[in-house]
């Protein structure tokens, strides 16, 4: 695990923005159309600590992204490429535009300022969406990926990110997938190769460690 020291270096406020994926009642809520995710994130603790980093991030001034991921009601411009996508369809609960499912998840509290990027397609948070051009814009260095699933869309975000140039940080007990023992080796054996994992506990310290002056030399 990384050092305060390290991890301040990293969560500059300035330059880190922090990136929830999948966050929404449709996926991680009480009428999930996967329970078993639901119960897992909640059961882990994994929602939880994700709203514990944004509350962080909100105070410490460190931009957040909430990553949503639905679909039109006629399906227009989904993909139907893989399995995944097919059962997808046939799920009770539909992540429809415009409905509850898609709305962000209690107790993550989205503010004024938090941008909301809707995606229609794909399986990444990042790749064909807004989310790469707004981190280039808001001058982001480091990203910190939390939320569902470990199985598919945090890997994506995590690899998309790390091909663009960002360094990316992983709170490894604020992402979640199924079944449960799934999520510690796909980030001990994948993600720990590509990001810089730590806990939630971890990145909140360093988010609230006062940082070390810059000397400009003379």
């Amino acid at each position: 695990m990384p050092s305060y020291g390290q991890l301040s270096e990293l969560l500059a406020p300035g330059t880190t923005v922090l990136l929830t994926v999948e966050c929404q009642q449709g996926v991680v809520g009480p009428d999930s159309a996967l329970p078993e995710l639901a119960r897992e994130a909640r059961k882990s603790g994994a929602l939880a600590n994700v709203a514990r980093l944004v509350a962080a991030a909100h105070e410490s001034g460190v931009q957040v992204i909430h990553a949503i991921a639905e679909r039109r009601p006629d399906g227009r411009g989904a993909n139907r490429n893989a399995r995944l996508f097919h059962a997808a369809e046939r799920l009770p609960v539909q992540q429809l535009s415009g409905t509850s499912a898609v709305r962000v998840a209690p107790p993550i509290e989205v503010s004024e300022e938090d941008f909301v990027v809707r995606r229609l397609h794909g399986l990444s948070p990042i790749q064909g969406t807004e989310v790469d051009a707004l981190l280039r814009n808001l001058g982001c260095r480091t990203l910190v990926v939390t939320g569902v699933s470990a199985n598919v869309a945090v890997p994506n975000a995590v690899f998309d990110a790390v091909n663009r140039g960002y360094t990316v940080v992983v709170p490894s007990d604020a992402v979640a997938g199924v079944p449960s023992d799934y999520t510690p080796v796909m980030i001990r054996h994948t993600l720990a190769l590509v990001a810089t994992i730590a806990t939630t506990d971890e990145v909140l310290g360093a988010l609230g460690r006062p940082r070390r002056p810059r000397v400009r030399p003379a």
